[in-house]
This record gives structure tokens, C-alpha cells and sequence, in this order.
């Protein structure tokens, strides 16, 4: 039985998979006009498996000796070029084996440079290799952006200057494949002491290309790949739900269906229905497997942060990036940008990215679900939010100085505050959008027969039309959920206003729906 993979290249014979998802014209294109080119997408998302398959394509039709290798070994020499180029030239040599095992020449013109390494060995393995080849060299060179210092500086360096000697005297074509596009590199050098950016040092770059995620067909097309092999079915709803969670993000399009399929679903005749996927994702969000600590690891990143905490706090007045750290964040796969609005890449990097960054603060909250449940088991929000109010008056201030996304920290605060209790029987449900100016929160809360549906907005004070927006927005959020209650969080930061000033609450009337209104 294949299965959905999660780790590592796809294995056709073992994995469930999504061919042709290369623009495999443009890509010759490129390559018959000799261009040197970069291919990027966020990690795991199917770059190495289209890179080898469509190298070993290239190889069979003949026209062209194509090479893969992937250079990640190379990274811990970080600014050690010399023994970089050692392990750069052992990998080309393995992959060639691997590739073109009856290309002796290859083999001779490495070993005789691993005998006296230098800086250029690099270009000079690759221009002897071309030289004395009898087809055009392409070389598709995985992971370059997993290099750093002066092995990376002069790995780009070395491509550059040969390429006014291609086709005859030096690879006619390159790809290289990473996360970023080369304009994001950032390179310190030891050797010159300065930022050299990846944009001057390989300035030969004709385009970049972007491995698309999947779209809704593909999933489907993926998913239909197990229901055919197994006789297990989904049903519509269950992935379009997937879709919608993962915004076809290959790893969360393949982990949640490996979740669903092999770990909570062991009985191939049980379908696999939307509520199945909903307990995947969460059982997902709590685990915190390898990819997604990567992402939290970026979140300190102050390109990253400035612009996460952007969209979580609502507002770009303030915000002071250039275009160049937005595409970096969206090739990164944080971020996307949707009718000219920026807002977290998909619904899952929405859950996990609040609690991430309010992970610490949870773990300090002592509050119990019991609290705040009355008698018949609902949620007694009335309490709940006066309690939130006073932990808010006693915490923010210390947790704000601490924490690096200061602008967002009251949205980060709420939102642990209600993880802390809602994790306890019910579910949260997070929108936020650059520009937009508020959170929005959707809780359902089910009791007996029942289901509570609850809207909280929180809103940064800024004048008097503060509350007259966010009531607006409250009532028409309320009316879009089907929620029958509705909460507006109004948060004063001015230092200089007492905390006795900034508490209050009340209740106002817009429309057809009563709202409380929370001031801290």
C-alpha cells in the first residue's frame, strides 16, 4: 500500500503524488535559450521530487546531459571555501554516479581536481566537464540557499564567471532551487567583512519560477490516489475542507491526510468525512512536527516578525518594510496576498502561529474551563470577559516588555487567554488581514443539544470612531457566523490614561443585535 508522504522526497512506488506540477515548456525554454534561472517554493513543497523527475525526463530524451545534486552538505563549511569546494565536488561525483553512472570523463575530471582544491574547483570541474562533453551540460543544483558565507558568495561567483563561456566551455543552462529567491540572499562574508547580497553576486539570473501549490483538482486528484488503491472513500466536503484548511500546501495537504487515513481512521471502510479531517488538523497543531517548528523558527526573524505582527495587529500605518521583505515572507510560505491584502498563507498557519507566539503565555494562565460554564454547561461570557479584563490589567504590561511582537501583543494576549479556556470544550476560530485593523474571533462552544456561537472583535483605540467601526464590523461578522452573541474589545495603549479610565463595559444595540463592549 502507498501512502501519503510527509518526509523527505516523493517515492512514486511507495507515496500518493501530483506529477507535472513543473511548467515543463517554460522550463525548456529556458534552458534551450541557455538561461541561468532560479526555482524556489517554501520547504516541502515538492521541489526536489519535480527537479529529479524532470532531470532523469531530460536525460531520456537525450538532447542534453542533465545533473541534479543537492548542496546542502556543503553548509557547514559556512565561509570555509576551501574544504567547501571539497564537499561540493564529492557531491557532484555521487550524484553523477547516480545520474550519468557511464560518463567516465566526469569522474576523471573530478578526481584529478580533489587532488589539489582551490577556491575555483568549482568552475573548473564544470568547465573541463562541458568542454570535453559530446551534449550541452545542464545542472539543476538543489538546496543552494542552505549555504552560507563565502562557500555560497563564491559557489555564485564561480557560476557567473563561466557563464559567458556556455554552451560550448561551461553549462548552458543552471537552475537553482531553494526556498528564497536569490534577490533575498543576505550573505555575510568574512573574507571581504560586508553584506554581500545575492542579487549582485549572481546577477545573471534570467527569471524565477515558483512551484505552485496544489490547487483544489490536484488534492482531489491526490486524495481519489488512496480511495482507488484502498476502497476507502472522501467524501466532497472532506477535502474541499482540506483545501480550504491547507490552501493546497503540499506537506498539510499530505500530513493531514495521513493523520486522517493511517492514525485516527485504521478501518478502510469508515469514510473520511469533514469532522475527521477538522480532528486531523488539530491533532496536527498540537504535535508540532519538524515542518512546522522550521516555520516557528522564522517567526523571530525581524523581516519575518515586523510583518507577521503587521497582520496580526491589523495595521500597516506603522509598518516600515520594503517590497523585497514581503516577497520574502510570502516565498517563505507565511504569508499570502489576496486582493491586494496580505493575511496568513492558510487557515492551519492561522491556528498555529498565535499559539506559537503565545505558547509561554498559556503555560502561565490559571484559569479552568469549570469557571466560566453555567449551569446547563454554556459559556458564561459575562464572567469570562471580566475575568480576561482583569488578567489583561495585571499581566499585559510585563508580557509587552518582554515580547518582540509588541504590536500585536494585545491580540497575542486574548488569544492566549482563550486558548488557555475554550481548548477545554470547544473551538476558536481566527481571522486576521493587513489593513483591516482588528481581530476577529469565531468561538463555537457546544452544550447539550446546543451550539454557542460567539463573535469577539478586538480594536486598537484611536479616536472616538474606534467603537463605532468595530460595532459595525461586530454586527455584520455576527450576521455573516449565524453567532447570537457579539463582544468588542477595545484596547487603549496610551501609557498616560489610568487603568481605572481604560476599564469599562457596556452593552449597545446595532441593527438587530445586542453587543457588549469591553474596554482595558
Amino acid at each position: 500500500m502507498r501512502i501519503f508522504n510527509t518526509e523527505g522526497p516523493i517515492d512514486p512506488a511507495k507515496h500518493y503524488f501530483v506529477p507535472h506540477r513543473l511548467d515543463e515548456i517554460q522550463m525548456n525554454q529556458l534552458i534551450d535559450l541557455q538561461k541561468y534561472f532560479i526555482l524556489h517554493a517554501p520547504r516541502q513543497s515538492g521541489k526536489t521530487t519535480a527537479i529529479t523527475m524532470f532531470t532523469k525526463q531530460l536525460n531520456d530524451q537525450g538532447k542534453y546531459k542533465a545533473l541534479y545534486f543537492n548542496i546542502e552538505p556543503a553548509q557547514a563549511m559556512r565561509s570555509n571555501v576551501i574544504e567547501g569546494m571539497k564537499i561540493i565536488l564529492d557531491v557532484i561525483y555521487d550524484a553523477g554516479k547516480l545520474f550519468m553512472e557511464n560518463d567516465e570523463q566526469l569522474f576523471k575530471i573530478i578526481d584529478k581536481n580533489l587532488k589539489k582544491i582551490s577556491g575555483n574547483s568549482l568552475a573548473s570541474v564544470l568547465q573541463q566537464w562541458s568542454t570535453h562533453s559530446d551534449k550541452p551540460i545542464l545542472l539543476f543544483i538543489d538546496e543552494i540557499d542552505s549555504l552560507v558565507g563565502d562557500t555560497l558568495i563564491s559557489v555564485l561567483r564561480q557560476l557567473r564567471a563561466g557563464y559567458i563561456k556556455r554552451p560550448k566551455n561551461f553549462p548552458q543552462s543552471v537552475c537553482l532551487v531553494g526556498v528564497r529567491d536569490v534577490r533575498d540572499y543576505r550573505i555575510w562574508s568574512d573574507e571581504e567583512q560586508q553584506t554581500i547580497l545575492g542579487g549582485s553576486a549572481f546577477n545573471i539570473k534570467a527569471e524565477s519560477l515558483v512551484l505552485p501549490d496544489f490547487s483544489l483538482a490536484q488534492v482531489r486528484n491526490l486524495y481519489l490516489q488512496h480511495t482507488q488503491e484502498t476502497g476507502q472513500q472522501f467524501t466532497d466536503e472532506a477535502i474541499e475542507y482540506a483545501y480550504f484548511l491547507t490552501q493546497g500546501q503540499p506537506w498539510l495537504v499530505n500530513a493531514l491526510a495521513y493523520q486522517a487515513c493511517f492514525r485516527d481512521v485504521t478501518d478502510l471502510s469508515i469514510t473520511i468525512t469533514k469532522e475527521i479531517i477538522e480532528r486531523s488538523k488539530e491533532t496536527l497543531i498540537l504535535r508540532r512536527d519538524t515542518h512546522l517548528d522550521v516555520l516557528f523558527d522564522r517567526l523571530q526573524e525581524p523581516r519575518v516578525r515586523d510583518i507577521i505582527d503587521a497582520i496580526l495587529n491589523g495595521d500597516m500605518e506603522n509598518l516600515n518594510v520594503s517590497i523585497d521583505d514581503i516577497q520574502y515572507v510570502i516565498d517563505l510560505g507565511l504569508i499570502s496576498k489576496k486582493e491586494k491584502t496580505l493575511t496568513i498563507a492558510n487557515p492551519i498557519y492561522q491556528e498555529i502561529i498565535p499559539r506559537e507566539l503565545s505558547l509561554v503565555l498559556q503555560r502561565t494562565i490559571v484559569q479552568n474551563t469549570i469557571w466560566y460554564q453555567n449551569p446547563d454547561n454554556s459559556l458564561n461570557m459575562q464572567k469570562l470577559m471580566e475575568s480576561f479584563q482583569q488578567f489583561y490589567r495585571q499581566h499585559s504590561e510585563i508580557w509587552i516588555e518582554r515580547n518582540i511582537y509588541k504590536e500585536s501583543a494585545p491580540h497575542i494576549i486574548m488569544m492566549a487567554f482563550l486558548q488557555r479556556i475554550i481548548n477545554g470544550g470547544g473551538k476558536i476560530h481566527r481571522e486576521y488581514a493587513f489593513g483591516r485593523r482588528r481581530l476577529d474571533i469565531f468561538i463555537e462552544w457546544p452544550f447539550g443539544k446546543n451550539i454557542q456561537r460567539i463573535v469577539i472583535e478586538l480594536k486598537i483605540w484611536r479616536s472616538e470612531k474606534t467603537i463605532i467601526e468595530g460595532l459595525q464590523q461586530t454586527a455584520e461578522y455576527m450576521d455573516l457566523s449565524g453567532a447570537t452573541q457579539g463582544h468588542l474589545v477595545v484596547v487603549n495603549r496610551d501609557p498616560t490614561i489610568p487603568w481605572e479610565d481604560k476599564i469599562f463595559s457596556e452593552t449597545r444595540t446595532v441593527d438587530k443585535y445586542s453587543i457588549s463592549v469591553w474596554g482595558i
